[in-house]
């Protein structure tokens, strides 16, 4: 299990990390949230954190995430707090990321 970081905050449940995911590709977007994340991509704001010991986990933003990856985080924190589980993967029908 991964942990997850959202524009440097762990978010609080799966719902905001989805909420956020799905508002990348989503046209009716917040404009106030396009605003403030003009410039950058909203998948660059998405960190994932890798914590095995064994180097085998992915660890970096989502929009450098390598399609042919899975990320199954736990959050908030996923050394203190497993409130909520999900996972991070690519739909090649529909063209994006999904969060299950």
């Amino acid at each position: 299990m991964q942990g997850i970081y959202i524009n440097g905050r762990r978010p609080k449940s799966k719902e905001e990390v989805r909420r956020h995911i799905n508002g990348f590709y989503d046209e009716e977007t917040n404009p106030v949230e396009r605003m403030l994340n003009s410039g950058r991509s909203t998948l660059d704001m998405v960190h994932i954190e890798a914590t095995s010991f064994f180097g085998n986990e992915y660890d970096g933003a989502l929009s450098q995430m390598p399609q042919s990856n899975t990320v199954y985080f736990v959050g908030p924190d996923p050394h203190t707090k497993r409130n909520f589980y999900g996972a991070i993967k690519w739909d090649s029908k529909k063209n994006r990321w999904i969060v299950q």
